[in-house]
């Protein structure tokens, strides 16, 4: 195998989907909302983005071996025209540098291949005054800090910068993002999709559940088939820091990804 690859079961239906991608992000909001919408949407493992150059690493998790970038899909309620499919990619590892072009163009290709009606990147910034704990992955944003939690939003095209709006989520005025979710962002532009990032205020030290609550609150315009129990999503932001530091707890990396795992 050569170069990045988008592997999805054959029998899953691609065409006119959602796709939310979940990359490393501050508070681990990305893995925590990831999680939450596998469980609460009733989305299933389907396939995964590969690179015979992503370390070598398995998550197993009640007994399923699982790989760095995995697949899911799932058929929920969605309120963009068109869009009768979620599919959400997902990772707990930074993606090393190096990579990231590849492997965003592969997802991209794969996306114009089958379809795709639009997509969504969950992200996080570091609560002002905090600093991010990705290694140098993490975004700079200037925004008005109030007594809340706060949310962003970038849009690809005006179309969806326009939906940003009428969601209620200020734009994002100032910024730098970095990494695969930057790549994202920017090929969505260059190719003129419908693609958005929703970010939210996070508190970098620990996994931050008020902030994936109030992120996946803002989805809910998205997809109305979400409930969301505050108390439960809370216990489960607790059980999965545990679940994922124990899979990532020892994991040989290679010198060019040590430092790069959120877990770590």
């Amino acid at each position: 195998m050569e170069g990045a690859k988008v592997r999805i079961t054959k029998d899953v239906n691609t065409e006119n989907a959602l796709v939310v991608a979940c990359f490393p992000s501050i508070g681990m909001v990305s893995s925590v909302v990831a999680h939450f919408l596998i469980d609460h949407l009733g989305l299933e493992f389907v396939g995964a983005v590969v690179d015979n150059r992503l370390p070598v690493i398995t998550l197993v998790n009640d007994g399923e071996p699982m790989p760095v970038i995995r697949a899911y899909a799932g058929s929920p309620k969605c309120t963009i025209e068109g869009c009768d499919q979620v599919i959400l990619l997902m990772s707990e590892l930074v993606i090393p540098e190096p990579l990231i072009h590849d492997i965003v163009w592969a997802m991209f290709e794969w996306s114009k291949e089958n379809n795709i009606v639009a997509g969504v990147v969950i992200d996080a910034f570091a609560k002002e005054g905090m600093k991010g704990n990705l290694n140098g992955s993490e975004p700079s944003v200037e925004y008005d800090d109030t007594e809340g939690v706060d949310v962003v939003g970038i849009g690809a095209n005006a179309k969806v910068r326009e939906m940003l709006k009428e969601l209620g989520i200020p734009l994002l005025n100032q910024g730098v993002i970095k990494g695969i979710n930057a790549a994202i962002l920017s090929e969505a532009r260059r190719r003129g999709l419908d693609l958005m990032s929703i970010m939210v205020e996070a508190d970098p030290r620990f996994p931050d559940a008020r902030a994936a609550a109030t992120l996946i609150e803002h989805l809910n315009a998205y997809l109305p088939a979400i409930d969301l129990p505050h108390q439960p999503l809370i216990e489960e932001a607790e059980l999965l820091e545990a679940q994922i530091k124990s899979m990532m707890d020892g994991a040989d990396l290679p010198e060019s990804t040590q430092g790069n795992s959120m877990y770590s």
